[in-house]
Parts: structure tokens; C-alpha cells; sequence
């Protein structure tokens, strides 16, 4: 990770990744209502004093959200943004329930593998320093 940190972010390769998954991507980002109904079934959100940015609903708008709404058009800086919220404020555990159907699982993957094509993830190198996992 550590040699692609300065390097320019491909959008071009980003652009693909979300050309693949944007019928899918856009219908979902369009049917959320932010009804906030889905952070009630996130751990995380209820176990960190119910902090927004732990909401599912946020993670997907600040994340693929915005993805989209940049067209791929972002800096490494935005990648390592949003890192946190797809990484440490969201594990993949498929609980998050949203009463409309939105894949909120499904929205947060895809923003994990634009960062890792960028090389922007958590660096599990050491294990002893989970601090430096993110």
C-alpha cells in the first residue's frame, strides 16, 4: 500500500468499476428514502452512542453516493476518506435491514473495491497495532 499512497488515483479505473454496477447502483442511491429505519439493525451504529455516521444510509450516500455523483472523478485524499466509512464504521456483516430493499451490503463492497483498486485499505501488516489498520 505504502508505494501507491502518492500515486495519482486512475479514474479511468474507477469509472469502469462503477460503469459495471451503475443501473443497479443508481436505482438503489434513487430508492433510498433516509428514513433512517436500517440503523436500528447496525450494531455499530447502536453500540457507538448512535453516532450518524455509523448509520447505514450515511455510509452508502457519503460512499458510493458520492462515487457517483463525482462520476470517479475523485483524489486519493476522498479514497482515503472514505476508508474509514466503508472499513472501520461498517463490517459487512449483513445485518442492516432496509424496509424498501436497497442492497446497503452490496453498496458498501462496491465502494471497498474502488478504494483497493486505488490501494487505498486498511493496512493489516501488523496485527500487534490494530491503530494503523486504518
Amino acid at each position: 500500500m505504502g508505494a501507491q499512497q502518492n500515486q495519482p488515483v486512475k479514474t479511468d479505473q474507477i469509472k469502469r468499476l462503477l460503469k459495471r454496477q451503475k443501473g443497479k447502483m443508481k436505482l438503489q442511491l434513487s430508492h433510498c428514502a433516509h428514513c433512517s429505519l436500517c440503523a436500528e439493525s447496525c450494531f455499530l451504529f447502536m453500540a457507538n452512542d448512535k453516532e450518524p455516521e455509523y448509520m447505514p444510509s450515511y455510509k452508502v450516500i457519503y460512499s458510493v453516493g458520492v462515487l457517483y455523483k463525482k462520476r470517479g472523478k475523485v483524489d486519493r485524499a476522498f479514497l482515503e476518506k472514505i476508508k474509514k466509512i466503508v472499513w472501520k464504521n461498517c463490517v459487512l456483516c449483513g445485518r442492516c435491514y432496509c424496509p424498501i430493499g436497497v442492497d446497503i451490503p452490496g453498496m458498501i463492497a462496491l465502494a471497498r473495491s474502488v478504494c483497493r483498486s486505488q490501494g487505498v485499505h486498511p493496512d493489516f501488516e501488523d496485527p500487534k497495532n490494530p491503530e494503523s489498520w486504518l
